[in-house]
Protein backbone atom coordinates (compact mmCIF):
# COMPACT_ATOMS: atom_id res chain seq x y z
CA UNK A 1 0.00 0.00 0.00
CA UNK A 2 1.33 3.42 -0.95
CA UNK A 3 0.58 6.40 1.27
CA UNK A 4 0.43 9.95 -0.08
CA UNK A 5 0.08 12.51 2.71
CA UNK A 6 -1.81 15.58 1.52
CA UNK A 7 0.03 18.93 1.54
CA UNK A 8 -0.44 20.79 4.80
CA UNK A 9 1.28 23.68 6.61
CA UNK A 10 4.41 22.62 8.47
CA UNK A 11 3.60 21.17 11.87
CA UNK A 12 -0.14 20.87 11.20
CA UNK A 13 -1.86 17.52 11.33
CA UNK A 14 -3.07 16.25 7.96
CA UNK A 15 -6.87 16.16 7.77
CA UNK A 16 -7.16 13.96 4.68
CA UNK A 17 -5.14 10.84 3.92
CA UNK A 18 -4.60 9.20 0.54
CA UNK A 19 -3.56 5.55 0.28
CA UNK A 20 -3.28 3.41 -2.86
CA UNK A 21 -3.52 -0.37 -2.82
CA UNK A 22 -4.09 -2.71 -5.75
CA UNK A 23 -5.50 -0.07 -8.10
CA UNK A 24 -7.83 1.46 -5.50
CA UNK A 25 -7.15 4.86 -3.93
CA UNK A 26 -8.65 5.42 -0.49
CA UNK A 27 -9.28 9.03 0.50
CA UNK A 28 -9.93 9.26 4.23
CA UNK A 29 -11.39 12.26 6.03
CA UNK A 30 -9.32 12.29 9.22
CA UNK A 31 -10.59 15.15 11.39
CA UNK A 32 -12.60 13.30 14.06
CA UNK A 33 -12.22 16.12 16.60
CA UNK A 34 -14.87 18.10 14.70
CA UNK A 35 -16.64 15.11 13.14
CA UNK A 36 -14.89 15.54 9.80
CA UNK A 37 -16.60 18.90 9.24
CA UNK A 38 -15.94 20.51 5.87
CA UNK A 39 -13.52 23.19 7.03
CA UNK A 40 -11.48 25.17 4.51
CA UNK A 41 -8.36 23.11 5.18
CA UNK A 42 -10.18 19.82 4.94
CA UNK A 43 -11.77 20.91 1.65
CA UNK A 44 -8.35 21.92 0.29
CA UNK A 45 -6.79 18.62 1.26
CA UNK A 46 -9.79 16.65 0.00
CA UNK A 47 -9.68 18.38 -3.37
CA UNK A 48 -5.93 17.79 -3.64
CA UNK A 49 -6.29 14.11 -2.75
CA UNK A 50 -9.07 13.60 -5.29
CA UNK A 51 -7.00 15.31 -8.00
CA UNK A 52 -3.97 13.16 -7.20
CA UNK A 53 -6.01 9.95 -7.25
CA UNK A 54 -7.67 10.82 -10.55
CA UNK A 55 -4.29 11.65 -12.13
CA UNK A 56 -2.74 8.32 -11.10
CA UNK A 57 -2.88 5.95 -14.09
CA UNK A 58 -2.66 2.96 -11.75
CA UNK A 59 -5.85 3.91 -9.91
CA UNK A 60 -9.03 2.20 -11.10
CA UNK A 61 -11.45 3.64 -8.52
CA UNK A 62 -11.56 5.81 -5.41
CA UNK A 63 -12.99 5.01 -1.99
CA UNK A 64 -14.10 8.00 0.09
CA UNK A 65 -14.40 7.27 3.81
CA UNK A 66 -13.71 8.79 7.23
CA UNK A 67 -12.32 8.12 10.68
CA UNK A 68 -14.17 8.25 13.98
CA UNK A 69 -17.90 7.70 14.60
CA UNK A 70 -19.04 10.27 11.98
CA UNK A 71 -18.47 10.19 8.23
CA UNK A 72 -18.98 13.94 7.80
CA UNK A 73 -20.99 16.46 9.83
CA UNK A 74 -21.31 19.00 7.01
CA UNK A 75 -20.21 22.63 7.11
CA UNK A 76 -17.82 23.93 9.75
CA UNK A 77 -20.22 26.36 11.44
CA UNK A 78 -17.45 28.15 13.32
CA UNK A 79 -15.76 29.01 10.05
CA UNK A 80 -19.05 30.08 8.51
CA UNK A 81 -19.65 32.46 11.41
CA UNK A 82 -16.12 33.82 11.19
CA UNK A 83 -16.45 34.52 7.47
CA UNK A 84 -19.77 36.32 7.95
CA UNK A 85 -18.14 38.51 10.62
CA UNK A 86 -15.44 39.51 8.15
CA UNK A 87 -12.65 37.50 9.76
CA UNK A 88 -10.07 35.85 7.53
CA UNK A 89 -10.74 32.27 6.47
CA UNK A 90 -8.12 30.54 4.37
CA UNK A 91 -9.07 30.23 0.69
CA UNK A 92 -10.23 26.77 -0.32
CA UNK A 93 -12.28 25.00 -2.97
CA UNK A 94 -15.99 25.39 -2.29
CA UNK A 95 -18.40 22.47 -2.19
CA UNK A 96 -19.63 22.83 -5.80
CA UNK A 97 -16.06 22.32 -7.01
CA UNK A 98 -15.59 19.24 -4.84
CA UNK A 99 -18.94 17.75 -5.80
CA UNK A 100 -18.05 18.32 -9.45
CA UNK A 101 -14.67 16.65 -8.92
CA UNK A 102 -16.53 13.55 -7.76
CA UNK A 103 -19.52 13.62 -10.11
CA UNK A 104 -17.48 14.50 -13.19
CA UNK A 105 -14.46 12.35 -12.31
CA UNK A 106 -13.13 9.94 -14.94
CA UNK A 107 -13.05 7.13 -12.35
CA UNK A 108 -15.79 5.77 -10.10
CA UNK A 109 -15.98 7.03 -6.52
CA UNK A 110 -17.36 4.78 -3.80
CA UNK A 111 -18.50 6.37 -0.55
CA UNK A 112 -17.88 3.92 2.29
CA UNK A 113 -19.50 5.40 5.35
CA UNK A 114 -17.92 4.84 8.73
CA UNK A 115 -20.83 6.46 10.57
CA UNK A 116 -23.36 9.26 10.48
CA UNK A 117 -23.65 11.87 7.73
CA UNK A 118 -25.29 15.26 8.03
CA UNK A 119 -26.05 18.16 5.70
CA UNK A 120 -23.10 18.79 3.38
CA UNK A 121 -21.67 15.40 4.29
CA UNK A 122 -24.69 13.83 2.64
CA UNK A 123 -23.78 15.77 -0.48
CA UNK A 124 -20.53 13.80 -0.64
CA UNK A 125 -22.51 10.56 -0.32
CA UNK A 126 -24.88 11.57 -3.12
CA UNK A 127 -22.08 12.75 -5.41
CA UNK A 128 -20.40 9.34 -5.25
CA UNK A 129 -21.25 6.70 -7.85
CA UNK A 130 -21.81 3.98 -5.24
CA UNK A 131 -22.48 4.43 -1.52
CA UNK A 132 -22.32 1.74 1.14
CA UNK A 133 -23.50 2.52 4.67
CA UNK A 134 -23.54 0.43 7.83
CA UNK A 135 -27.05 -0.10 9.13
CA UNK A 136 -26.09 1.80 12.29
CA UNK A 137 -25.41 5.00 10.30
CA UNK A 138 -27.89 7.84 10.46
CA UNK A 139 -28.62 10.77 8.18
CA UNK A 140 -30.31 14.18 8.49
CA UNK A 141 -30.63 17.30 6.37
CA UNK A 142 -30.31 19.62 9.35
CA UNK A 143 -30.24 22.86 7.34
CA UNK A 144 -33.84 23.94 7.97
CA UNK A 145 -33.34 23.45 11.71
CA UNK A 146 -30.53 26.00 11.79
CA UNK A 147 -32.29 28.48 9.53
CA UNK A 148 -30.73 27.75 6.16
CA UNK A 149 -31.65 25.89 2.96
CA UNK A 150 -30.02 22.66 1.66
CA UNK A 151 -29.33 24.49 -1.58
CA UNK A 152 -25.96 23.44 -2.94
CA UNK A 153 -26.28 19.81 -1.87
CA UNK A 154 -29.67 19.65 -3.62
CA UNK A 155 -27.77 19.30 -6.91
CA UNK A 156 -26.23 15.88 -6.22
CA UNK A 157 -28.92 14.76 -3.76
CA UNK A 158 -31.83 15.39 -6.14
CA UNK A 159 -30.11 13.12 -8.66
CA UNK A 160 -30.26 10.23 -6.18
CA UNK A 161 -33.27 10.45 -3.90
CA UNK A 162 -36.86 9.71 -4.82
CA UNK A 163 -38.89 12.91 -4.78
CA UNK A 164 -41.32 12.01 -1.98
CA UNK A 165 -38.57 11.07 0.46
CA UNK A 166 -36.49 14.04 -0.66
CA UNK A 167 -39.35 16.39 0.19
CA UNK A 168 -39.94 14.81 3.56
CA UNK A 169 -36.35 14.80 4.75
CA UNK A 170 -35.45 18.21 3.32
CA UNK A 171 -38.51 19.85 4.90
CA UNK A 172 -38.45 18.16 8.32
CA UNK A 173 -34.73 17.80 8.99
CA UNK A 174 -35.61 14.55 10.75
CA UNK A 175 -33.23 11.70 11.41
CA UNK A 176 -33.41 8.63 9.17
CA UNK A 177 -31.43 5.42 9.17
CA UNK A 178 -29.37 3.66 6.54
CA UNK A 179 -32.19 1.32 5.53
CA UNK A 180 -34.45 4.33 4.89
CA UNK A 181 -31.59 5.98 2.98
CA UNK A 182 -31.31 2.91 0.75
CA UNK A 183 -35.06 2.84 0.09
CA UNK A 184 -34.91 6.55 -0.80
CA UNK A 185 -32.07 6.00 -3.27
CA UNK A 186 -29.50 8.00 -1.30
CA UNK A 187 -27.24 5.01 -0.62
CA UNK A 188 -26.71 1.94 -2.74
CA UNK A 189 -26.85 -0.54 0.12
CA UNK A 190 -27.42 -0.56 3.88
CA UNK A 191 -25.11 -3.25 5.19
CA UNK A 192 -25.07 -5.00 8.59
CA UNK A 193 -22.14 -3.43 10.42
CA UNK A 194 -20.19 -6.68 10.74
CA UNK A 195 -20.51 -7.30 6.98
CA UNK A 196 -19.22 -3.93 5.76
CA UNK A 197 -15.72 -5.20 4.93
CA UNK A 198 -17.18 -8.01 2.81
CA UNK A 199 -19.60 -5.67 1.00
CA UNK A 200 -16.85 -3.16 0.23
CA UNK A 201 -14.52 -5.91 -0.98
CA UNK A 202 -17.19 -7.19 -3.37
CA UNK A 203 -17.50 -3.76 -4.99
CA UNK A 204 -13.75 -3.21 -5.17
CA UNK A 205 -13.18 -6.62 -6.68
CA UNK A 206 -15.65 -5.64 -9.40
CA UNK A 207 -13.70 -2.47 -10.13
CA UNK A 208 -10.37 -4.28 -10.05
CA UNK A 209 -11.74 -6.78 -12.53
CA UNK A 210 -12.92 -4.13 -14.99
CA UNK A 211 -10.99 -2.77 -17.95
CA UNK A 212 -9.83 0.76 -17.03
CA UNK A 213 -10.91 2.45 -20.27
CA UNK A 214 -14.28 0.68 -20.28
CA UNK A 215 -14.80 1.56 -16.62
CA UNK A 216 -14.08 5.24 -17.25
CA UNK A 217 -16.32 5.38 -20.31
CA UNK A 218 -19.12 3.61 -18.48
CA UNK A 219 -19.03 6.23 -15.74
CA UNK A 220 -19.15 8.92 -18.45
CA UNK A 221 -22.11 7.12 -20.00
CA UNK A 222 -23.99 7.16 -16.70
CA UNK A 223 -23.45 10.92 -16.55
CA UNK A 224 -24.81 11.30 -20.06
CA UNK A 225 -27.92 9.33 -19.17
CA UNK A 226 -28.54 11.65 -16.21
CA UNK A 227 -30.59 10.86 -13.13
CA UNK A 228 -32.15 14.30 -12.69
CA UNK A 229 -32.37 17.70 -14.35
CA UNK A 230 -30.07 19.44 -11.86
CA UNK A 231 -27.42 16.76 -12.25
CA UNK A 232 -27.27 16.80 -16.06
CA UNK A 233 -23.63 17.59 -16.99
CA UNK A 234 -24.55 20.60 -19.14
CA UNK A 235 -26.68 22.14 -16.40
CA UNK A 236 -24.63 21.48 -13.27
CA UNK A 237 -22.60 24.69 -13.50
CA UNK A 238 -25.77 26.76 -13.84
CA UNK A 239 -27.47 24.81 -11.07
CA UNK A 240 -24.53 25.17 -8.68
CA UNK A 241 -24.34 28.92 -9.37
CA UNK A 242 -28.05 29.35 -8.69
CA UNK A 243 -27.92 27.23 -5.56
CA UNK A 244 -24.80 29.09 -4.39
CA UNK A 245 -26.72 32.38 -4.47
CA UNK A 246 -29.58 30.82 -2.52
CA UNK A 247 -27.20 29.31 0.02
CA UNK A 248 -25.38 32.62 0.54
CA UNK A 249 -28.68 34.42 1.04
CA UNK A 250 -29.74 32.14 3.86
CA UNK A 251 -26.35 31.64 5.51
CA UNK A 252 -26.11 35.43 5.85
CA UNK A 253 -29.60 35.79 7.35
CA UNK A 254 -30.87 36.22 10.92
CA UNK A 255 -32.25 32.69 11.15
CA UNK A 256 -28.85 31.24 10.31
CA UNK A 257 -27.21 33.38 13.02
CA UNK A 258 -29.78 32.11 15.52
CA UNK A 259 -29.26 28.55 14.30
CA UNK A 260 -25.51 28.75 14.86
CA UNK A 261 -26.00 30.32 18.28
CA UNK A 262 -28.42 27.60 19.37
CA UNK A 263 -26.02 24.94 18.10
CA UNK A 264 -23.07 26.23 20.11
CA UNK A 265 -25.17 27.11 23.19
CA UNK A 266 -26.76 23.64 23.10
CA UNK A 267 -30.32 24.97 23.22
CA UNK A 268 -33.30 24.80 20.87
CA UNK A 269 -33.49 27.61 18.31
CA UNK A 270 -36.19 30.18 18.91
CA UNK A 271 -38.48 28.65 16.27
CA UNK A 272 -38.42 25.18 17.84
CA UNK A 273 -41.84 24.06 19.08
Amino acid sequence: MTQHPSPTPSGDRTLVRLDVDRAIATVTLDSPRNRNALSARLRSELSAALSEAMADDEVRGVVLTGTGPVFCAGADLKEVGAALEGRDVEPAPELPEIFEQIMGAPKPVIAVLNGAARAGGIGLVAAADIALAPKSATFAFTEVRIGVVPAIISVPVSARMHSRQLSRYFLTGELFDASAAARAGLVTQAVPDREMAHAVDAVLQGLRGSAPRALSRTKELLGELGAGALAAPDRRKEAFARMGELSAEFFGGEDAAEGRASFFEKRPPRWAQ
